[in-house]
């Protein structure tokens, strides 16, 4: 399929999508963290972890059936601009490329805790020039070649596992089972403050969403490629600090910045300890390549839409690349290493991470209740949506407990997206909703507007990701007539509404038209197809001229009694054309046949509540094309 102009490259499989996750994943979480998380729970760390696991599910699960559905650039911002509006997407946007770019530039900085020991006279100063000379490398990388970033992402990441399954390998046998005679010293309640503190190191899991729109097959490649990750990283991060647990003396393990090279050094070695130095500074690499690739997709993405000069979506002709995003996120990046001092904007970024956990949570319900028709995600989250509101709950508990200095200077920052899109992004900004959507279906107001621009969106959106190509019959459908009728009446009246419409459309009188459909009638009765749930009818007639054709939708959910036998119509399809037409109009029964194969068609027809949303049950349905 052609790319149009300005368009990313699709060229990320399932195993860049994996490192990317992946890589995302591992960093201060394992190389740093444990030691810390020690400190609060002691032995219980392990379980900590666990927790921290289980608790990303919801998101994961949550951002994996959006990105499937809407694999756009920006990923989150996306997401909550489409389901709560542009004043939160706005908000999610920024708060996504801030949070993205900060840790970014942190990991980069956390090279040193490990480069230290290996080359003793480096100073604080130097630390900082390397860390921008990384910077500065994935930048020319991502400005080349999303594909080239997402291969050396895999080959990073395949290194790193390989330095971690080795440490796996040669310490299992040396734990020590007495040091988790006393698994929570201190109680169970810091092993959930513990649990705090590690999760948002599964954050970098869902990154992938922000790039899934240059994820080739995306309803495959992205919940297999993050669930692998979610698997591999998860089950690693458990077993790792385990064994740290058992190997290390708890003063030791309490104080230590390097725990796992620490550990590789008394089972290996000094070569044991360089190598998990050289796989931690690889796994700092990794998160920042992976940084900078999601957090340029923000910018882009609100851009595409307005919300920030258009500039910053421009993309190279040459290499289908973001460059002002990019060239952007990599400033900031550089900046932040250069002049921050970043542990406390980390606090804050961790808050934020988790306020747009909520925030997929909630679209996803809202996506869902909105009833909006061309959202069919390739990838369905289980349980919905018990599953959601537990990581609604979840991740607001975990907010609750890092304190009042990260929410205010959240509160903070959404006050400033909020100026920001008074005075400069309300103008250019879409006011439909999932949300304003649902709260119309739920309290049966008529607020859905007929001429969708959402509905339109996603329907371009999926056609793009399943690639399919518009035929005549499509063309056709997006521009028929539509017909809601909103009482029980005779086939009669029926043919005499539908005349009216085709009389207009076709400019021939509407009394001729009702003679054919009458006089057709008399010569063979419409067939009735009862169909799963709604009977529906195919009346068709001839009219005069050449190369016309024309179907006109009509759904009656009060039915059509359509002869003396007592048969109801609830849907019909009447089908106008010239006699040259003849083979299309073969063609359109058996497109028509085929949707009303389709077992969504029947639920999704009753449920519309507009006029497009009919037009869109036709386009959204399966069939095949020519």
């Amino acid at each position: 399929m052609e790319q149009p102009q300005g368009a990313l490259r699709k060229e990320l499989g399932t195993k860049e999508v994996f490192a990317i996750s992946a890589g995302a994943m591992i960093s201060s979480g394992l190389f740093v963290l444990p030691a810390v998380a020690f400190g609060i729970s002691g032995p219980a760390v392990v379980v900590a972890y666990l927790l921290a696991s289980l608790a990303v599910i919801p998101a994961m699960l949550s951002k994996a059936e959006l990105a499937t559905a809407m694999p756009r650039s920006g990923g989150v911002y996306f997401f909550i601009a489409r389901s709560f509006g542009v004043l939160f997407g706005l908000f999610t946007g920024f708060a996504s490329w801030f949070s993205l770019s900060l840790k970014s530039a942190f990991a980069l900085l956390g090279i040193g805790i490990f480069l230290s020991p290996l080359v003793p006279q480096l100073g604080a100063d130097t630390v900082k020039i390397i860390a921008v000379g990384f910077t500065v490398l994935f930048t020319i990388l991502n400005l080349v070649s999303v594909k080239g970033t997402g291969r050396l992402q895999f080959f990073l990441v395949m290194a790193l596992l390989a330095a971690l399954v080795f440490f796996v390998v040669t310490a299992i046998g040396r734990v020590n089972v007495d040091h988790f005679s006393e698994l929570a010293p201190s109680g169970w309640f810091p092993v959930l403050a513990a649990t705090g503190l590690i999760f948002i190191s599964f954050g970098g899991l869902t990154k992938i969403a922000s790039v899934s729109e240059e994820v080739r097959d995306p309803g495959k490649s992205i919940p297999r490629g993050m669930f692998g990750a979610f698997a591999v990283v998860s089950v690693l991060y458990v077993v790792i600090v385990a064994i740290l647990v058992g190997l290390l003396p708890g003063p030791v393990f309490a104080e230590t910045l390097t725990p796992l090279s620490s550990a590789a050094e008394m089972v290996t070695g000094r070569a044991g300890f360089i190598i998990l130095a050289v796989a931690a500074m690889l796994a700092f690499i990794t998160t920042a390549n992976a940084g900078i690739l999601a957090a340029s997709r923000d910018p882009l993405a609100m851009a595409r839409d307005g919300l920030i000069p258009r500039g910053i979506a421009r993309v190279s002709h040459k290499f289908n690349t973001p460059v002002t995003a990019v060239l952007l996120t990599s400033a900031f990046m550089i900046a932040c290493i250069v002049f921050l001092s970043l542990e406390d904007l980390v606090k804050v970024a961790s808050t934020m991470k988790l306020l747009m956990f909520t925030f997929v949570n909630f679209a996803v319900i809202f996506m869902r209740e909105s009833g909006v028709v061309s959202y069919k995600p390739l990838f369905k989250s289980p349980l919905y949506p018990y599953l959601q509101i537990i990581g609604i709950v979840a991740y607001i508990g975990l907010i609750a407990m890092m304190g009042a200095l990260p929410l205010i200077l959240t509160g903070a920052f959404f006050a400033l997206s909020a100026l920001w899109y008074l005075v400069y992004a309300r103008k250019a900004g879409k006011t439909e909703s999932a949300f304003f959507r649902m709260v119309g279906k739920l309290t049966n107001r008529e607020i859905v507007q007929d001429e969708s621009a959402l509905e339109g969106e996603l329907l371009s959106i999926m056609r793009e990701r399943d690639e399919v190509v518009e035929d005549r019959f499509d063309a056709i459908i997006r521009n028929s007539a539509v017909i809601d009728l909103d009482r029980t009446m005779g086939r009669d009246e029926f043919f005499g509404i539908v005349s009216e419409v085709i009389a207009e459309r076709w400019k021939i009188p509407a009394e001729q038209v009702v003679s054919k459909l009458v006089e057709r009638e008399g010569q063979a009765s419409t067939l009735i197809y009862p169909g799963v749930a709604v009977p529906h009818a195919i009346p068709h007639i001839i009219i005069p001229g050449e190369h016309t054709f024309d179907i006109v939708l009509v759904r009656n959910k009060f039915g059509i009694i359509w002869n003396d036998e007592g048969d109801v119509v609830y849907t019909a399809f009447c089908l106008v054309g010239t006699k040259d037409e003849r083979n299309f109009h073969l063609k359109a029964l058996m497109s028509i046949a085929q949707i009303l194969q389709d077992p969504e068609f029947h639920r999704q027809w009753m449920k519309a509540r507009s006029l497009s949303e009919l037009r869109s049950v036709m386009l959204v349905a399966e069939r095949k094309r020519e």
